[in-house]
């Protein structure tokens, strides 16, 4: 029986600025920093509330997983801010809207009312977008 998702994934541009953002901007922890000999980075963060669950930022280039067309459309969807990944929860979206805001972090709308709560849309440094949300 499947119990739990351990690990999800969110393609990057560079493993890098990466690392910067998601560490230095939004606080999250490093879980592994591995190189592999065929050079391959196997690099997972995660937020300090959610031990259980690692985010690996996964380097759009060709090799093991992806071949060279594949890695460039998906390079290009990811660097035109195609591609949302998901929602990160908070207790106070307007306090964190202002902490991240204030570090640097690009956000695609201010904090705003929705059904669900109180959301506001950032992007990463890669140009993946998400929500920040505060729900009911």
């Amino acid at each position: 029986m499947i119990s739990k998702m351990s690990h999800a994934s969110i393609f990057v541009l560079n493993q890098d600025e990466a690392y910067k953002f998601y560490v230095d901007k939004l606080g999250f922890e490093v879980r592994e920093d591995q190189k592999m000999d065929n050079g391959f980075r196997w690099l997972t963060v995660g937020t300090k509330t959610q031990p259980d669950l690692e985010i690996a930022l996964m380097e759009i280039k060709p090799g093991l997983m992806l071949d060279e067309q594949t890695a460039t459309k998906l390079r290009d969807l990811v660097s035109a801010g195609k591609l949302g990944w998901g929602a990160f929860d908070t207790d106070n979206c307007q306090k964190e809207y202002d902490h991240l805001k204030s570090k640097g972090v690009e956000f695609l709308s201010p904090p705003q009312e929705r059904p669900y709560g109180i959301e506001a849309i950032f992007k990463d440094s890669s140009g993946n977008w998400f929500s920040l949300t505060q729900r009911k």
